[in-house]
C-alpha cells in the first residue's frame, strides 16, 4: 500500500505543476493527483503479473523443445523447477489478481511481449537462475527466495523495462523505485498454502483523505503562507528559495495547521527526507530552520493545535 512519504511526494509533484502552469483548476488537478495514485497501482500488478508472463514463457519453451525433431535427453526430460515454483503459482492462482488485471484491462504483457522475453532471456543467463534450478532441495522457503532475488537483481533493475514504463505513464517514474520496495515487501509476506490476496492501495480512509486535503489546503493558502515564510527569512527574497523548497515549506505549514494528530517534529523531518531526494544539496538544512522558526511562532499564537501528548 502507498505510504504518507509517498503521498506527499505525489502531492508536491501535483502543487509544483499547478502553480507553473498558472491552472486554476483546482479539481481537475486534484482528479488527475488522485488517477496518478490509482496508476500506481497498476505498476504494482504489472511487476508481479510480469512474474507469471515470464513462467509461462519458459513452459512454452520447454514445450517447444519436447517437440523438436532430433529433441535431446535434456529436452525430453527438462529441470521443471521453475514451472513448479511456489510462488509465482500462488500469484497465477491469485483470483484477486485475476480480477483486477481483467477489470481493468492490464494486457501489457500481451501487447508487449517482447519485454517479458527480454527478461527471460536475461534470467536464462544469470547465475541465479543456473544456480536455483540445480538445487535439490524443494521447499517454499528456496522459492520465495529465488523470487524476490529474481524481481530485485534482474526485473527491478532493467534498463529497458524502466524506460517502458516510463513511456506508458509519466508519473511513473518517480513512482518506480517505490512500487519495487512495495513489491518486495510483498513477496517477502508469503507464507506457505496461502492464497494471495491484493492488498489495498491506502492503508484506511483516514490516507485516502489526506491526499485530498492536504493537496487542496496548500493550493488555497500557499499565497498566505508565503507571508509566514517570508518574515522567517528576512535574507531571501522568495524568488531566491528553490521552487520544491518553498512548496515543501508550504506544505508543511499545511499539516502544522490542518492535521492536529500528526506530530509537529514527524512533519518537519518528513519534508527534510523528501528535500534530499528532489531539491538542492542544502535544502534539508533551509527547510528545517525555516519550519522550526514558523512553528514556534505557531504554537506560540495557538496556530498549531495538537491532541494528544507530545505531539508538538
Amino acid at each position: 500500500m502507498i505510504n504518507r512519504r509517498h503521498i506527499r511526494v505525489k502531492v508536491m509533484q501535483s502543487v509544483y505543476a499547478m502553480l507553473h502552469s498558472h491552472n486554476d483548476d483546482i479539481i481537475r488537478e486534484e482528479k488527475f493527483l488522485k488517477h496518478s495514485i490509482l496508476k500506481m497501482y497498476d505498476l504494482y500488478v504489472l511487476n508481479l503479473q510480469l512474474l507469471i508472463e515470464v513462467q509461462k514463457l519458459a513452459a512454452k519453451k520447454i514445450a517447444l523443445s519436447k517437440k523438436k525433431i532430433l529433441a535431446t535427453k535434456e529436452d525430453l526430460n527438462p529441470n521443471n523447477k521453475f514451472l513448479n515454483n511456489k510462488v509465482i503459482n500462488t500469484l497465477a492462482e491469485s483470483i484477486s489478481m485475476e480480477g483486477f488485471v481483467e477489470l481493468n484491462k492490464l494486457n501489457y504483457w500481451e501487447d508487449n511481449d517482447e519485454y517479458v522475453k527480454i527478461i527471460y532471456d536475461e534470467l536464462q543467463k544469470s547465475d541465479l537462475y543456473k544456480k536455483y534450478l540445480a538445487t535439490e532441495e524443494d521447499s517454499f522457503k528456496i522459492d520465495k527466495v529465488f523470487v524476490l532475488d529474481f524481481f530485485k537483481e534482474i526485473i527491478a533493475p532493467n534498463e529497458k523495462l524502466g524506460e517502458y514504463f516510463e513511456d506508458k505513464m509519466i508519473s511513473w517514474v518517480d513512482d518506480i523505485p517505490f512500487v519495487n520496495t512495495w513489491v518486495v515487501r510483498s513477496l517477502s509476506k508469503f507464507k506457505e498454502n496461502k492464497t494471495f490476496v491484493l492488498s489495498s492501495l491506502y492503508k484506511d480512509e483516514d490516507d485516502e483523505n489526506f491526499v485530498s486535503k492536504i493537496f487542496q489546503k496548500t493550493i488555497l493558502k500557499h499565497t498566505e503562507y508565503e507571508v509566514d515564510i517570508e518574515n522567517k527569512t528576512p535574507n531571501w527574497e522568495t524568488d531566491r528559495i528553490a521552487d520544491i523548497d518553498m512548496i515543501l515549506i508550504k506544505m508543511a505549514i499545511t499539516e502544522f495547521i490542518n492535521f492536529p494528530s500528526i506530530p509537529t517534529r514527524v512533519t518537519i523531518n518528513e519534508y527534510i527526507e523528501i528535500s534530499k531526494d528532489y531539491s538542492t544539496e542544502k535544502s534539508s538544512y533551509f527547510i528545517n530552520g525555516v519550519l522550526d522558526k514558523i512553528s514556534k511562532e505557531f504554537i506560540k499564537n495557538k496556530r498549531i493545535v495538537k491532541i494528544g501528548r507530545g505531539l508538538l
